[in-house]
């Protein structure tokens, strides 16, 4: 599938590179799309492809925006709260290893900012593809091991998909943006590059269903419908509309198809039937997962420098599996106020530029759906190492940065006209 976006973002004057450099630059981020997907192994292919793109694209022209600046801000306390929680706990290797993940996520952060302020609709384009074929790979390989065709203990963990990932959840967590990419493709682009999308659509969703998390079911869900219910409003034209709607339909009884096919099948049936119940044993007691929530919610309260990170299983049967209350655990309440803080005033801009009309608008709200319902997944799941997610971070800010760049450069062209 080639996502395209169908116009070119306005060009600032410094931003312009030559053609071969800005070839380079789309390659680079083709290979982060596409790295992202393989992490498996460590240090993954994104890493390497993240630091020759940050090398080559700081060699070539990055300009910082004061719109920037309350995302360095948050950033730098955020980290800076997690380092102070784990001041007498560096000999730990994992722990080091941990404060130099989260800093490393941080730059990053930063990085994509800057890249998707400028040439934002082609350099989107770039990684979008990536993306895709990176999904393509993941789900690939986790439907190969799930059914025993090859690479069973490689490609799955405890009897459900993983992919090229260590983690199921973060498999399937993986896989809603390029999920929704390749919908947003079916539902707005001509026949033929639809019908190829739904293929792939089809793929990625066995893939999201066999590596059985509840929390990405649910994630894919939500976040398809806040996407649809947002190209239907923003739609220019009735006829964009009910294209929106028929489709849709019809998306949600060809994968309500694939279900039932795949229940089918005893071993899917069964693990289903288990990782659909709300009953599990390890949500639910004083010390289940949402237990926990109150119990260090109590905690935080009384530690305003936390407990550091990677302790909270040592006080109670398991980690924190909540992105926000493991802030607070991990770095005290610097870390637990400027991590939510940081999280909710991006949703809260992403909800202002959802109708923006500039000429990435479509990319956006894949993008944006995506973000939002990955930031009410982090509620039940640690998702504050996931590169995907700290990607997205980024570029929603680069977003921001760009759209009003394109709104200034429209009203002066207005003015002067």
């Amino acid at each position: 599938m080639a996502y395209t976006v169908t116009a070119e973002s306005p060009r600032p004057p410094a931003a312009v590179a030559t053609p071969r450099i800005a070839m380079v630059q789309y390659a680079l981020l083709w290979l982060i799309g596409a790295g992202g997907a393989i992490v498996f192994i460590e240090p993954s292919p994104y890493e390497f492809a993240t630091l020759a793109a940050t090398i080559f694209f700081f060699a070539t022209g990055l300009r910082f925006r004061l719109t920037f600046v309350p995302l360095l801000c948050l950033m730098f306390l955020i980290n800076l709260g997690y380092t102070i929680g784990a001041a007498g706990l560096m000999h730990d290797k994992r722990i080091l290893n941990w404060i130099m993940t989260s800093w490393y996520m941080a730059v990053t952060v930063l990085f994509f900012a800057l890249v998707f302020a400028e040439n934002t609709s082609e350099r989107l384009e770039a990684l979008y593809r990536g993306l895709i074929v990176g999904a393509l790979i993941a789900s690939l390989t986790g439907i190969i091991g799930y059914f025993n065709i090859a690479g069973r203990d490689l490609f799955t963990l405890y009897g459900r998909a993983s992919g090229t990932f260590k983690d199921p959840n973060v498999l399937s967590a993986f896989l809603v943006l390029p999920a929704l990419l390749a919908l947003q493709s079916i539902v707005t682009d001509p026949p033929r590059k639809a019908m190829r999308s739904a293929a792939i659509f089809g793929v990625i969703c066995i893939a999201i269903l066999l590596a059985f998390s509840r929390a990405a079911w649910g994630l894919t869900v939500l976040s398809s419908s806040l996407m649809l219910a947002l190209m239907f409003v923003t739609s220019k034209t009735q006829a964009q509309r009910s294209r929106i709607v028929v489709i849709s339909v019809a998306a949600v009884s060809i994968v309500a198809v694939m279900l039932v096919i795949l229940l089918s099948f005893d071993q899917v049936q069964e693990l289903f039937r288990q990782r659909a119940s709300f009953e599990q044993t390890y949500d639910s007691g004083r010390f289940g997962r949402f237990g926990r929530h109150i119990i260090g919610a109590q905690m935080a309260l009384d530690l305003p420098l936390g407990i550091g990170p990677l302790q909270f299983s040592k006080f109670l049967p398991e980690d924190t599996h909540n992105s926000y209350l493991n802030a607070f655990m991990s770095g005290g309440w610097l870390s637990g106020i400027c991590y939510p803080a940081l999280i909710f005033t991006t949703v809260i801009l992403g909800f202002r530029h959802v109708f923006v009309p500039v000429p990435w608008q479509r990319a956006y709200l894949a993008l944006f759906a995506t973000f939002v319902g990955t930031v009410g997944e982090s509620f039940v799941i640690d998702t504050d190492h996931w590169r995907h997610f700290w990607m997205m971070l980024g570029m929603m800010w680069g977003l921001f940065a760009a759209a009003q760049l394109f709104m200034a450069q429209k009203r002066a062209a207005a003015i002067s006209s």
